[in-house]
């Protein structure tokens, strides 16, 4: 309902029909008790929804800790057409590398050791921006190799092509090609 319904327990009307015959008129501690429990009310229907809300949720987050000297993974966040990480495309990771945790900074953000390539990024991230990492033996993570321009980008290259054909449209014709994969360089496409 309206606030001012909740209120006063009508509609709101202008002023010009504030006066119309056998409207009741409150006055003194009446009026004031009456809002009184009309707030009450409003009060306690919005920590209701606010509950009800907050246990949705509560469903789905867990706390998370970790101790200096745990091994994370980052969580890094792929927009098209952007490099973030050195990690480029609809199909980059999720999460990147394997850090150990430094220290603890205030409640709920966490010091990484981030690699010498990763130097130009804060290493101070949000416990969301975190997961944990599990250990298991027959687990061999390899490390990856970033190499970052000043700009955070890089240049990829293919690695063999496979199959090439034109597609004739009506008014222009394309090129499609199929690599096998793709090399990260800091050279430039141009010179090859």
């Amino acid at each position: 309902m309206a606030p001012f319904k909740a209120l006063y327990g009508r509609k709101f009307r202008s002023p010009l029909f504030w006066d119309e015959i056998g409207e009741k008129q409150l006055t003194g501690p009446e009026l004031i008790q009456e809002m009184n429990d009309k707030i009450h009310l409003i009060r306690k229907r919005i920590k209701s929804a606010q509950d009800r809300q907050a246990s949705y949720a509560d469903r789905r987050r867990r706390p998370l800790e970790f101790n200096k000297g745990d091994r994370v993974f980052l969580k890094i966040s792929p927009f098209r057409g952007t490099v973030r990480f050195g990690i480029k495309g609809k199909l980059s990771p999720r999460y990147i590398g394997l850090y150990a945790i430094l220290e603890r900074v205030g409640s709920l953000a966490y010091r990484l050791a981030l690699p010498p390539a990763l130097s130009k990024i804060h290493n101070v991230f949000h416990v969301s921006m975190l997961r944990k990492y599990e250990p298991d033996p027959n687990h061999v993570l390899p490390p990856d190799e970033v190499e970052l321009d000043p700009t955070l980008a890089y240049v990829e290259q293919p690695i063999c092509i496979l199959d090439q054909k034109e597609k004739v449209l009506r008014n222009k014709t394309i090129s499609l090609v199929r690599v096998n994969g793709l090399v990260m360089e800091k050279k430039s496409l141009l010179g090859n």
